[in-house]
């Protein structure tokens, strides 16, 4: 299989799939990394650093940078552009981070729970798409999807579920993630 042999009239062809890829998944990551840094600025804040779930956070925001590194240096390596809309996922991700930090341990890991089931499926729709050409690709996608569930599972194991109204508060999270997504890959 070839990127972008499945297609339908209209969608990307397989230079501008892999230009969208990349642009979105270093998006993805920055916003990653900017939610993970306000929720430990807000456990600072509230003196929660160096609890469990502090240790637990720290932890993945040290993956999330890191990946967000791999796809900052294939912006580069490949000429794709960025997105236009970096600054407003620094403000976005900070304040959600921050905002489900300061309403506790549980809500924090069921942000993260609600963001890395729609990065899994996001990077499930990429790895299908891409083919035999973009094997390096496709294997930064699928080992960064497999580090993500492994932070969703912990949040999970970390009570995420627990969190007060955790079904809303989750699914205003995936749908504002979604979003982002959609317009990450085209602005």
């Amino acid at each position: 299989m070839k990127t972008g042999d499945i297609r339908n009239p209209g969608d990307p062809d397989a230079r501008d799939l892999v230009e969208r890829t990349i642009r979105v998944d270093q998006a993805g990551e920055f916003g990653a990394v900017r939610i993970y840094e306000g929720q430990l600025a807000a456990l600072r804040w509230t003196g929660r650093a160096n609890s469990e779930a502090g240790r637990k956070i720290a932890h993945m925001a040290r993956q999330e940078r890191e990946h967000n590194k791999v796809f900052d240096r294939l912006l580069v390596e490949r000429r794709v552009r960025p997105t236009a809309l970096s600054p407003l996922w620094n403000v976005a991700g900070f304040a959600l981070g921050a905002a489900t930090a300061l309403m506790g341990d549980k809500a924090a890991m069921a942000c993260t729970v609600a963001i890395e089931e729609t990065i899994e499926e996001h990077y499930a729709g990429q790895a299908a798409k891409l083919g035999d050409e973009e094997a390096d690709l496709k294997s930064t996608v699928e080992k960064f999807r497999a580090e993500e569930m492994e932070h969703r599972d912990e949040a999970l194991a970390s009570g995420a579920e627990q969190a007060p109204a955790y079904e809303a508060l989750t699914g205003a999270i995936k749908a504002g993630s979604r979003l982002a997504i959609w317009l990450s890959t085209r602005i």
